[in-house]
């Protein structure tokens, strides 16, 4: 629960490394069994109500079974963390395997759901500039390993390794803000990002989608009458939100006339959030680049699609249980990472679900990207704390590969995040929005983008590499001693009959 209670909406980043210290505590000399009891009451402490949000779409059947799912694999985790307790600077090895674990998280189940990374919930923490040199998974090792190094200087005072353990991540964090880079390398642009909210939370906003994509346009035309009368700069980029035209503007004339018209009136290239069908008649959740002159000229396709929601795995199985599964949608995913070239920046689209995901982020930036966009649509989940979480995986994104990232969601919150991971705009929930702001671009890569996955791989395989070393350990140590003939008696030195 303190673990669940340092993640946003609130700032209390603090009281992870404390949750963490409770649990090594309680995992110090325990069996791998008793490990994985303990993981997963900590994961069901966590994640249920930090998972809450994915009941909204279709019930508990989601939320719960997901949250379990998780939960057990923190056991996994937890119970190699217990094989390790008894080594000789346990807290650092213990660490190592919440790495390891949730890069197992990020792949499993259902094609990963990395949603409960610690490092989510540090965008107001000293841990944060750690982001630029191994991005989130650095980020959570320096999290857990002070809340580990804690649970052993408790159990021993004495133990001055537990203690520079508890320090060394503090302080590594403070020292990275000089690596956190803000300068305009590439110029600047003046971004725009549209909240033209929905007419009422919650799902049955899909049966009003004339009504979404008619409140986006209208908030962009309102925008454009405030750059004509000189109250805003004028824009060079314009971000819509996913789902800001949940009608296919390829084959509905009159969506695609209406956003003609807003592009016209902002005079500026808008990157829009749609649901289009393809040629085999499924639909792709795309962002469509749209030229006030030329119309559409480009698409990103989302290539990360959110299980019981765009997707619905198993879903006979689950049907057994609940009808309300056949309200998830069956989305296909794309594979282009690409974004698109708007005036002066270089967009990377990464669309609501995606942003948790290290490698895509990664891969849409590395197409050359000077500035991240995510479009994102939190309507269906109402006034939970989702679109929060979410927030703060983007301050995340903007520190660990040096960019500036803009937020626009359809209901909320829209924000504008400043490479530092500071945001210096955002919007209230259900209430129809502008944010415009002149915005650094930035070529320069960061470590942790250079680095790519390698910090997770090194960092997951050194705690593996341990529990292997402990079991070989605890292996040898059981082996029985050998049996001594008729007349030798045991001595310090061994048998006395050795000699």
């Amino acid at each position: 629960m303190l673990v669940y209670l340092s993640f946003p909406p609130r700032t209390l980043w603090w009281l992870a490394p404390i949750g963490f210290a409770f649990l090594g505590w309680v995992l110090h000399g325990r069996r791998a069994r008793a490990g994985f009891g303990f993981g997963v009451l900590f994961g069901l402490g966590f994640l249920v109500p930090l998972l809450a949000w994915t009941g909204e779409f279709v019930g508990a059947i989601a939320w719960l079974p997901l949250s379990l799912a998780c939960a057990a694999l923190i056991g996994l985790g937890t119970a190699a963390m217990a094989v390790v307790s008894k080594l000789p600077l346990a807290p650092l090895w213990g660490a190592l395997l919440w790495v390891a674990d949730e890069a197992l998280r990020g792949v499993f189940p259902f094609g990963g759901f990395p949603w409960g990374k610690i490092a989510f919930g540090q965008p107001e923490g000293w841990y944060l500039p750690l982001a630029a040199l191994g991005g989130a998974p650095l980020i959570g090792f320096a999290v857990v390993l002070t809340g580990f190094g804690v649970a052993g200087l408790v159990r021993n005072v004495r133990d001055w390794p537990s203690g520079l353990l508890v320090v060394v991540p503090l302080a590594a964090g403070l020292a990275a803000n000089g690596v956190v880079g803000t300068d305009a390398s590439e110029g600047t642009a003046v971004v725009a990002a549209i909240q033209g909210n929905v007419p009422r939370a919650g799902l049955d906003f899909n049966s009003q989608r004339r009504a979404v994509l008619d409140n986006h346009v209208k908030r962009t035309e309102e925008l454009a009458r405030d750059v004509a009368d000189g109250k805003q700069e004028q824009p060079d980029v314009v971000i819509w939100p996913e789902n800001s035209s949940d009608i296919d503007p390829f084959r509905n004339p009159d969506a695609a006339l209406r956003i003609q018209q807003a592009a016209q009136a902002i005079k500026a290239p808008i990157a829009v959030g749609a649901v289009v069908l393809g040629d085999d008649g499924l639909p792709r959740n795309t962002v469509i680049l749209w030229d006030p002159e030329k119309g559409p000229t480009d698409q990103y396709t989302k290539r990360k699609l959110q299980p019981f929601g765009e997707t619905m795995p198993y879903r006979s199985f689950f049907r057994i249980f609940t009808k309300l599964v056949d309200r998830a949608n069956n989305f296909q995913p794309g594979t282009d990472p690409s974004g698109f070239t708007m005036g002066p920046a270089k967009v990377s689209l990464d669309t609501c679900y995606e942003v948790a995901f290290d490698e895509i982020v990664r891969e849409n930036v590395r197409t050359g990207a000077n500035l991240i966009a995510i479009p994102t649509n939190n309507a269906t989940f109402g006034y939970t704390e989702m679109t929060y979480q979410q927030l703060s995986m983007s301050r995340i994104r903007a520190v660990e590969h040096g960019r500036a990232v803009v937020v626009a969601a359809t209901s909320g919150v829209s924000a504008i995040v400043h490479p530092d991971g500071s945001v210096s705009q955002s919007t209230g929930m259900f209430t129809p929005a502008a944010l415009v702001e002149r915005l650094p671009l930035r070529g320069q890569t960061t470590l942790a983008t250079r680095l790519g996955a390698w910090p997770e791989w090194v960092m997951s395989a050194l705690g593996l590499l341990a529990v292997a070393f402990s079991l070989t350990q605890k292996r040898r140590g059981a082996r029985p001693e050998p049996e001594r003939g008729p007349g030798e008696e045991e001595t310090d030195d061994g048998p006395a009959g050795a000699a």
